[in-house]
């Protein structure tokens, strides 16, 4: 509760501005911190008695994974603590995510939701995508190379302040994993339904379940497609045909 945060290290160090959002894995906010007077990110998760060891290592191992997977590729890590049975994870904070823009971009470019990108919304769009896809296959070309398995516009940070002409960053690293041996499975039913592949509802998967993703993620970027859910909760997916300025894509 806010009264039990009020007491801790966290109220104590930073003051908090604004919930950005909340999962099944907690609670992000969005703080300034009362020395540095820096905007970042909190995500706080709650530790259950009822939590055993293994569910208790898993819920750590996504600090585990932000500091092995530091990169430009990857928000940005800066400090993590456990306090009143609570995991604190301090990060950069990102004004944005690739939902956000998904959200407006028409808004932005003077079009209706439905109407055609013109080309410069469509090079903008094929350049987040690129920066995108080099993102996850630093991932993928780790050793022993790295599944995200909740890769969505949500999960895609869009950063301001860039380095190195990049503004794309990956984040939510709770349900990644290490992809170590092909005869050994990973848990199954994990992820984002919209964006899952079929396989990853079997044990029996690779790194291939994010370019499935990744294909979910493109198909909305670049308006390919209209979705309704299906009775059984499958994505339906309708193709169609994208006409930009002065060209046709058929798909």
């Amino acid at each position: 509760s806010d009264n039990e945060l009020s007491k801790s290290f966290f109220a104590d160090n930073f003051e908090q501005l604004l919930h950005i959002g909340s999962g099944g894995f907690g609670d992000v906010y969005k703080v300034k911190h009362n020395i540095e007077q820096e905007i970042y990110a909190v995500k706080v998760i709650k530790l259950y008695d009822t939590n055993d060891d293994n569910e208790r290592q898993t819920i750590l191992k996504e600090v585990q994974n932000l500091v092995k997977l530091r990169s430009e590729y990857v928000v940005n890590y800066r400090n993590s603590w456990l306090e009143d049975n609570r995991l604190y994870i301090q990060m950069d904070y990102y004004l944005q995510t690739l939902q956000t823009i998904l959200d407006t971009k028409h808004i932005v470019f003077g079009r209706e939701a439905e109407d055609p990108m013109d080309c410069i919304e469509y090079f903008i769009c094929c350049e987040i995508f690129k920066e995108l896809l080099e993102s996850v296959q630093y991932l993928h070309e780790l050793c022993p190379p790295v599944i995200h398995r909740d890769l969505k516009p949500a999960n895609v940070l869009i950063s301001v302040n860039n380095i190195n002409n990049r503004f794309i960053k990956l984040c939510d690293f709770g349900l990644a994993t290490d992809h170590i041996n092909t005869s050994i499975g990973h848990t199954s039913n994990v992820g984002t339904h919209a964006y899952m592949a079929r396989e990853i509802h079997q044990r029996r998967y690779n790194i291939k379940v994010d370019i499935y993703s990744l294909g979910v993620i493109a198909m909305n970027l670049f308006v390919l497609f209209n979705s309704q859910c299906h009775t059984i909760g499958r994505l339906v997916v309708e193709y169609s045909t994208i006409t930009t300025t002065g060209q046709s894509i058929n798909k």
